[in-house]
C-alpha cells in the first residue's frame, strides 16, 4: 500500500497506467490459458460464465463498497475542517467580547491558529511541512492556554468560563481534524479491489479464449473503466492524493470574518 500511495502521490496517472497494466495482463494470461484448453480440445465448462458473471459481479459490489467508504471519508474531513474552522471562530468573538489584556492576546494568536490550520491541511503526503505545522499549532495552544489560565484567574465567572469551555472545544476539534486527515482507506480493502480486478479480467479473458473469441477492445474497454473508479475511488479516499483534496474554504471565512467589531454607542 506505501508503494501505491507512493506512486500515487507521484502521478495518478502512473497509478493509472500500472492497474491497467496489470488487468491487461492479467487479461492476456487468461486468454493464453483458455486457448490452450481449446487446444486440447477439452470440453468447454458451461459453469465458466456463471462463474465470471460472480466474480465480475462480486467486483462491482467491491467497487461500490470501497467508493462508498471513500466518500464517507472525504465528508468527514470536510465536516471535520467546517466544526473546527467554526469553533475558532467562536473563541475569537467571544475572546473579543471581553474587555482584558489575555482576552486580546488569544484573539490575536487564535487569528494566526486559524492560517495555521490552512498550511497543515493542504500540506501534502510525507511533507516535512505537516510535522512543523503541528508543532507550531501545539505551541499556539500553549500560549492560548496559559492566557485561559490566568483570564479565569483574574476574572472568575460565567464569562471566563465560557470562553475556557470555547477553546477547550477548539482544541478538540483540532484533535479531530488531525485524525480524519491521517485516517484513510483502509489498506485491506484497497488491496481486494486492485486483487479483485486483475483476477476478474483474468477469468473473462480464460472465458473468451475458450470460445476463440478475444474481444480485445471490449475487454480493453472494460478495464479503462475498471481503473479510472478505482483512482477515483483511491484519490477521493486519500487525504493528501490527487485533487480530492480537504478545502479549506470554512477557514477562510473565518479569517475574512477577523476584524474590527463596531460597538453601538462608540464614537
Amino acid at each position: 500500500m506505501t508503494f501505491l500511495a507512493d506512486i500515487a502521490a507521484f502521478s495518478l496517472l502512473a497509478f493509472a497506467a500500472l492497474l491497467l497494466g496489470a488487468q491487461i495482463l492479467a487479461r492476456e494470461f487468461g486468454d493464453l490459458l483458455g486457448r490452450r484448453r481449446a487446444a486440447r480440445k477439452e470440453t468447454a465448462d458451461d459453469g465458466i460464465g456463471v462463474l465470471t458473471g460472480s466474480i465480475l459481479g462480486l467486483l462491482a459490489f467491491v467497487l461500490a463498497f470501497n467508493l462508498s467508504i471513500a466518500t464517507a471519508r472525504h465528508s468527514e474531513r470536510r465536516l471535520a475542517s467546517l466544526e473546527e474552522a467554526n469553533a475558532i471562530g467562536t473563541s475569537w468573538l467571544q475572546a473579543r467580547a471581553i474587555d482584558s489584556p489575555q482576552a486580546a492576546a488569544i484573539a490575536r494568536i487564535l487569528e494566526k491558529y486559524a492560517a495555521e490550520r490552512i498550511v497543515f491541511v493542504q500540506a501534502d503526503r510525507h511533507s516535512p511541512v505537516i510535522a512543523e505545522s503541528l508543532a507550531r499549532t501545539a505551541a499556539m495552544q500553549t500560549q492560548i492556554w496559559g492566557h485561559v489560565t490566568v483570564l479565569v484567574r483574574d476574572m472568575p465567572g460565567p464569562v471566563a468560563s465560557s470562553l475556557m469551555n470555547a477553546v477547550n472545544h477548539t482544541f478538540d476539534m483540532t484533535t479531530a481534524m488531525q485524525f480524519a486527515m491521517a485516517y484513510a482507506m483502509p489498506p485491506q480493502l484497497v488491496l481486494l479491489l486492485l486483487g479483485l480486478s486483475s483476477i476478474g479480467m483474468g477469468v473473462l479473458g480464460y472465458q473468451f479464449g475458450l470460445t476463440g473469441r478475444h474481444h480485445r477492445v471490449l475487454c480493453l474497454l472494460a478495464s479503462a473503466l475498471w481503473t479510472a473508479v478505482v483512482v477515483e475511488i483511491f484519490d477521493i479516499g486519500s487525504p493528501r492524493l490527487g485533487s480530492f483534496r480537504t478545502d479549506t474554504h470554512a477557514y477562510e471565512w473565518t479569517i475574512a470574518g477577523f476584524g474590527d467589531i463596531p460597538l453601538p454607542g462608540a464614537d
